[in-house]
């Protein structure tokens, strides 16, 4: 009778053929987690800035309320604190509203800025492991062959 060929150790004979570098992929997590640590961190400076120009908006806009809630000697004088208080308060809107702009293209050009630095890393972290993997394997199919 005939005996089965044992395809576990054949398996194992040929991907013990191939090597595998985990170097390589502990560099890629490592770029990795740099990305995502400085992504964070624009996020975290884009929340904080966006944060104070609304406590500072709603500071604005409290102070002006209480001023317009005053009372006032004569019923012209409660139309005329209505238009001041509208008046400034869109004023106010057009400022804060360009400063979250502000944020918002600092936080787009800081991305755009990381992703282009990450795509140069990983373009060299994997010409590098390509050139490894190449060297490796060739050296593996030489072995191979003089056997």
């Amino acid at each position: 009778m005939a005996k089965t060929p044992d395809m576990t150790a054949m398996f194992k004979d040929v991907m013990g053929s191939f090597p595998v570098d985990t170097a390589s992929m502990e560099d890629a997590f490592k770029t990795a987690s740099t990305l995502n640590e400085k992504l964070s961190h624009v996020a975290i400076d884009a929340a904080e800035k966006s944060t104070e120009i609304s406590s500072k908006w709603t500071k604005e806009t409290l102070a002006k309320l209480g001023d317009m809630s005053k009372a006032k000697a004569e019923p012209a004088d409660y139309a005329k604190a209505m238009t001041d208080f509208a008046s400034s308060y869109a004023e106010v809107t057009a400022e804060h509203m360009a400063a979250f702009a502000e944020v918002a293209k600092k936080v787009q050009m800081d991305t755009v800025e990381l992703m282009m630095a990450a795509g140069k890393d990983m373009s060299e972290d994997a010409q590098a492991v390509v050139k490894k993997a190449t060297g490796d394997m060739t050296a593996a199919a030489k072995k191979a062959a003089a056997k």
